[in-house]
């Protein structure tokens, strides 16, 4: 099990589990979580015993993306875009072993982004897919705006990334971005 404060990890039965434990922030990411995932997913990587990682949330929410306390900082000038961010997401594409992503209830921002870089994603039918770059006055992160297109073409993805709008269960499936949906449990 993870010391990081805010995640669960561990290992069960060959599957890397990387859970969002925050629930008073809508499990929302730290930047020293980034580099906690990150780490943990290059040590499982090189674990022979590990043959996917998994990627879910806790208490109905898979994340609501970035802490909104750090983001606030972050846009105020106080502090520039970790480099514990940075490196998680410039990670992604370097995963060698299967991603998973169990989605139940909110997946905001990088939550939603990290969805496109996995390989599997199954979600709750109270799940809801969200990136409200545009409505922060960002562009989107990690790949988004080259991934999503490809998978679900131009229009959903412009739908999607810059006007924002939230995708249901439903539309996740039909766009491509998620697999199946399935019961909580």
């Amino acid at each position: 099990m993870s010391a990081m404060e805010g995640l669960d990890i561990n290992v069960r039965d060959g599957a890397h589990i990387i859970r969002f434990v925050r629930p008073e922030k809508k499990n929302a990411l730290k930047s020293a979580m980034y580099t906690a995932i990150r780490e943990a997913i290059v040590a499982a990587d090189d674990n022979a015993d590990v043959t996917a990682h998994v990627f879910i949330g806790s208490d109905g929410v898979f994340t609501a993306g970035n802490d909104i306390g750090e983001f606030a900082d972050r846009a105020s000038g106080n502090t520039a875009l970790s480099d514990h961010v940075q490196s998680f997401i410039r990670h992604l594409p370097n995963v060698r072993k299967p991603m998973i992503a169990a989605v139940d209830g909110l997946a905001v921002g990088i939550g939603t982004t990290l969805l496109l870089h996995c390989d599997l994603v199954y979600a709750t039918p109270t799940a809801s897919l969200r990136t409200p770059f545009v409505n922060l006055g960002l562009v989107p992160e990690a790949g988004s705006s080259l991934l999503a297109p490809r998978l679900m073409g131009p229009r959903l993805a412009f739908e999607l990334l810059v006007l924002g709008k939230p995708f249901d269960a439903d539309k996740a499936v039909a766009a491509g971005i998620v697999n199946e949906i399935v019961d909580a449990e």
